[in-house]
């Protein structure tokens, strides 16, 4: 196709040079048509426009699936028009049907960002899309790439997190310096995991009450129990734990039980009762 530089026609043999490898230079649109389906050329010239565009920032590939079916399955292609955004030899993104322009500006503009908040944010669209794995390459990635942005680790947190690996998630927010966190970006997640895992690891209830009982001090025993209170959904009785520790130590765990009353007001909201409640106690009980 020579309507601009910057569009190519893809075949079973340029795909792998055009395609993936350049796709470790810059982003690389790879649109799907058929001869047969009315929409795609509606959409062709509409991307053609925005190569121009873009000058040279992305490559755009047109694959006719009718005459390339085996590179259409490959990619799991059952309609058309399909658009995949290639990106270091994987696809990070995918656009079903004739979206509008805004919709490909989107992800273009989140790709022709830097390299590191490129990658953020094609990790972030991998998780969404399914695509774990690769979701964890490129955050880890970005994180090494710009280490003081903190909402890298905090969504690798998240991703590792609901992914059922809590303890990785929880080392993970561990590692960073006590600055980072103390961020806003990250205390709420860090505080969050450290109760769900002391949950899950927890003495049975019966033995942390016992505990308590022989030592009103022992704040291991209280923090346990404010997690495992927490995962039964009784909130207040957890923050009435997490303030008894906020008010003995705030040494405790880096001040675990106000940087958790903190966390947890923040998923209540400032309107819940016990968010006020808490608020106030933990106010007057640090002046």
């Amino acid at each position: 196709m020579s309507l601009s530089p910057y569009v190519f026609d893809a075949s079973a043999e340029n795909f792998n040079r055009l395609v993936l490898e350049n796709s470790h230079k810059g982003p690389v649109l790879v649109h799907f048509w058929t001869p047969k389906a009315g929409p795609c050329f509606i959409l062709m010239p509409r991307l053609v426009k925005l190569a121009a565009e873009y000058g040279g920032k992305f490559l755009l590939v047109m694959l006719n699936a009718d005459e390339l079916p085996e590179l259409a399955r490959r990619f799991g292609v059952n309609s058309v028009p399909t658009v995949k955004f290639f990106w270091r030899g994987e696809v990070a993104h995918t656009i079903h049907g004739a979206d509008p322009d805004s919709s490909f500006r989107e992800v273009l503009d989140r790709f022709i960002a830097g390299d590191a908040n490129r990658a953020h944010a094609l990790g972030v669209a991998a998780w969404q899309s399914g695509n774990v794995q690769q979701a964890r390459m490129l955050l880890a990635n970005a994180a090494m790439a710009e280490p003081d942005n903190l909402a890298i680790p905090r969504d690798l947190a998240k991703l590792l997190w609901a992914e059922g690996e809590g303890e990785q998630a929880l080392k993970l927010l561990d590692s960073l310096p006590p600055e980072a966190r103390d961020d806003a970006a990250i205390a709420p997640l860090h505080a969050h995991l450290n109760l769900s895992e002391t949950a899950r690891l927890a003495s049975p209830l019966a033995d942390l009450v016992a505990r308590i009982a022989r030592n009103p001090d022992d704040l291991d025993a209280r923090y346990q129990r404010a997690a495992v209170l927490l995962a039964s959904d009784d909130f207040s009785g957890a923050m009435e734990e997490l303030l008894f520790i906020a008010r003995t130590d705030r040494g405790f765990r880096h001040d675990i039980g106000r940087t958790s009353l903190l966390a947890l007001f923040d998923l209540l909201g400032s309107a819940h009762p016990l968010t006020r409640q808490y608020r106030q106690a933990l106010s007057e009980s640090l002046h």
